[in-house]
């Protein structure tokens, strides 16, 4: 016997419907995987996928290869809207104290480690990367700043 653990969104129909198929599937937008043992792993957000000629970018991927880097404190990965390509995906760098890390540095140390769609293609330097209570990045902050044409505060882009 099957039991449904959600009905539906409360006096939303739209929502319910983007959110349980017709067969009583609920579709939540995380992207996973299984592994070899049978674990469950949720890497990232369906509607945060960044979509570069077609090709799709994960943020949180690029973002754990830049924490990688010694003098990267924190980073945020988010879309920018791009005439030619759709989306770019765009950085958003906190250093650590006393780098002087530049954007043409962090743009080299991404493109070595990954394909050429995911190529981080503008740096941004921020005093902090906006975060929930929770400890989830607000990519909707950051999109809105650039979408003002405001990197953010305390922000500012590298010359290189």
């Amino acid at each position: 016997m099957t039991k449904r653990m959600i009905a539906g969104y409360l006096n939303d129909p739209e929502a319910t419907k983007n959110t349980i198929d017709k067969d009583g599937w609920l579709h939540t937008g995380d992207i996973g995987y299984v592994d070899d043992d049978d674990e469950i792993f949720i890497v990232d957000r369906l509607k945060e996928i960044i979509k570069y000629k077609g090709f799709q970018v994960p943020p949180a991927e690029l973002e754990a290869l830049l924490i990688t880097h010694a003098e990267i404190k924190d980073a945020a990965v988010v879309s920018m809207q791009d005439e030619l390509t759709g989306e770019i995906p765009v950085a958003f760098i906190v250093r650590i104290e006393g780098s002087e890390i530049s954007e043409s540095e962090i743009k080299q140390f991404v493109a070595k480690e990954v394909v050429f769609y995911k190529r981080i293609h503008k740096v941004f330097f921020a005093d902090s990367v906006p975060k929930s209570p929770a400890g989830k990045i607000l990519r909707k902050d950051l999109r809105a700043k650039l979408a003002a044409g405001i990197p953010g505060s305390g922000s500012t882009q590298s010359k290189s």
